[in-house]
C-alpha cells in the first residue's frame, strides 16, 4: 500500500518578545517572510522561512505553550558551514567557531573535520530567547535519504558547490585515465546524483 506523503512544513519556535524575536530572524538571519497574522488581542503569528529551506518557523504569541527558548538543536543544512559561519558572523550575528565530532554520541573538537566527512562538521547560534540552531554541513547524503528519481537542489549556491565537488573529484578520475575525458558532462551528472542520493560515488 502506498504511504500518503507527509511534508515537514513548519515548526513552532516559543519566544517572549515577539518583537525582538522579527527582528533576529527577519533583520538579522535575513530570512523571508512569509506572512504575519493577527486575531484579536490573544493571538499573533509570524511565519520565516530560510534560505533555500521547504520548512518554515511559526512564532508568536499564542502560537505555542512550549517555554521560550525550550526549542534545541534545531538543524540548518549548508554545503559549507565556514561560509555559511561567515556569512552569518558578517550580519553580525553570534555564532561558535567551526567544530567536529568523531562520531555519534562523541565529545565536539575544535575546527573542520579534518576528512571532511558530510555530517561531521557544525557551527551553533541561539536566538534572543535561547532557542538554539546547528548549522551542519552536508556534502553527501546517507543511503535512503534522498528519493534517487529526484535529484534537486534548494539553492544556486547547493547547486555550484555540488559542481565543484564533482569538478575536484573528475580531476582525480582524469589523473587515473591518463587522458582527458571528453565525456565530462556524463561523469559530472553522475557524480552528483550518486552524492546526493546516497550511493556509491565514481571513481
Amino acid at each position: 500500500m502506498k504511504t500518503v506523503d507527509l511534508k515537514l512544513e513548519v515548526v513552532a519556535i516559543p519566544v517572549s518578545d515577539v518583537d525582538r524575536a522579527k527582528r533576529f530572524y527577519g533583520d538579522s538571519l535575513g530570512w523571508r517572510l512569509d506572512g504575519e497574522f493577527t486575531e484579536g488581542a490573544n493571538f499573533r503569528a509570524l511565519q520565516y522561512t530560510p534560505p533555500g529551506s521547504p520548512c518554515s518557523i511559526h512564532f508568536g504569541k499564542g502560537v505555542t505553550a512550549a517555554p521560550p527558548g525550550s526549542a534545541q538543536g534545531l538543524f540548518l543544512v549548508v554545503t559549507d558551514v565556514e561560509a555559511a559561519r561567515k556569512e552569518l558572523v558578517d550580519r553580525g550575528v553570534a555564532v561558535s567557531e567551526v567544530f567536529h565530532v568523531a562520531g555519534p554520541g562523541k565529545p565536539p573538537i575544535s575546527g573542520h573535520d579534518p576528512q571532511a566527512h558530510s555530517y561531521a562538521s557544525y557551527a551553533s547560534f541561539k536566538d534572543p530567547d535561547g532557542n538554539s540552531w546547528l548549522l551542519q554541513e552536508v556534502t553527501q547524503r546517507l543511503p535512503g535519504r534522498v528519493d534517487s528519481a529526484a535529484t534537486t537542489y534548494a539553492s544556486l549556491n547547493d547547486l555550484a558547490n555540488a559542481m565543484r565537488r564533482a569538478e575536484t573529484a573528475h580531476g582525480e578520475h582524469e589523473k587515473k585515465l591518463g587522458q582527458r575525458d571528453a565525456d565530462w558532462p556524463s561523469w559530472y551528472a553522475s557524480y552528483m546524483i550518486a552524492e546526493q542520493s546516497g550511493k556509491p560515488l565514481p571513481t
